[in-house]
């Protein structure tokens, strides 16, 4: 019988117990995963792999499991998140290299945690922040925008290339309608702003988060609280962008002084303005687009990197939004046929 040229198997062997161990995982559950995600079947023997499926699957498991094994000769740990990030990346291209991905150390947390981007789009964020003094993060919940900003921000604090932090969101929705909540000023903002302190605590010490704000070297304020400032030597992120009016992006915008960078993140399918305003985002983003040293960097739902379980959820609910869209369409044209 004539062997199917579609179908591969490939012996993989690898030299390092103490890495093999890792790489496999407990009881193999990694090679479990990279199975189960690309539909191949990987059997382990010792040190050695055997990978059988169709060609491109097996090959695409080959590539993955060798760059894998490099990560973990060059020190870096890999958790089993990190198997799945690695499927995605080289799923979407097997040219990537992992090592320019894991290895690009944003931050390494109080907790000793290493922040590194975990797709195309998240590195691209990295590498615009970097180089780019405005910088436009916009896409669905999950995509790590928000985060990496925190993570830039409390990075470049650290090595002194900026002597404050300025976190900032628009408070309660769209028109900081603060009047009819209960508490002082402080206590009516602050559930709006948790979100960002979260980030922050996730990042360092409580003690020396709380130390930072005594001293005013962070700050996290509402958007209002911005208007008539210049921010020099800050790295200021503004959050929920999408919930900013016209007039206060351009406030916001406008603040930037010297040696100070600025990221704007938001969700432009989760504007809650009224109707009657325009997002400051969406408008900002018509506008600013060919200005050369601003950089929008544009997330999917392919670049959530919280529990598949978000991603799927995000799914859901696109479907939705276009069964919407294509039942209003068919009513509209009803109406005009008729």
């Amino acid at each position: 019988m004539e062997e199917n040229p579609d179908l591969k198997k490939v012996k993989l062997s690898f030299a390092d117990n103490e890495l093999v161990r890792q790489l496999f995982g407990e009881h193999n559950s990694n090679l479990k995963r990279i199975s189960d995600a690309i539909g191949v079947s990987i059997q382990a023997r010792g040190n050695t792999v055997f990978v059988s499926g169709d060609l491109i699957s097996v090959e695409l498991g080959e590539n993955i499991l060798h760059q894998l094994y490099g990560l973990l000769k060059d020190r870096y740990p890999v958790y089993p998140k990190d198997v799945d990030y690695a499927v995605r990346l080289l799923s979407s291209d097997d040219r990537i290299r992992l090592k320019d991905f894991f290895l690009d150390t944003v931050y390494i947390t109080s907790k000793k945690h290493t922040i590194t981007p975990k797709s195309r789009a998240q590195k691209e964020y990295i590498e615009a922040i970097r180089n780019f003094d405005i910088v436009f993060g916009i896409g669905p919940a999950g995509t790590g925008k928000t985060y990496l900003a925190m993570a830039m921000a409390v990075a470049f604090l650290s090595k002194g290339e900026v002597s404050r932090i300025i976190l900032t969101r628009p408070a309660v929705e769209a028109g900081e309608a603060l009047g009819f909540l209960p508490g002082d000023l402080a206590e009516k903002v602050d559930p709006y702003l948790r979100p960002l302190y979260d980030a922050l605590h996730d990042m360092m010490r409580f003690e020396k988060v709380a130390n930072f704000m005594e001293k005013g070297v962070i700050e996290v304020a509402p958007i209002a609280f911005m208007r008539g400032r210049t921010l020099n030597d800050s790295f200021v992120i503004l959050d929920e962008a999408q919930n900013t009016t016209s007039e206060q992006m351009k406030m916001f915008l406008t603040r930037l002084g010297f040696s100070s960078k600025a990221v704007i993140t938001g969700d432009i399918t989760q504007i809650d303005l009224p109707a009657s305003k325009t997002s400051g985002l969406i408008e900002a983003t018509d506008i600013l687009q060919e200005i050369e040293k601003i950089k929008f960097v544009f997330f999917s739902r392919d670049d959530v990197v919280r529990h598949q379980l978000v991603q799927d959820i995000i799914d859901a609910y696109e479907k939705l939004d276009n069964r919407k869209k294509e039942k209003n369409s068919s009513t509209m044209n009803s109406l005009l046929s008729g």
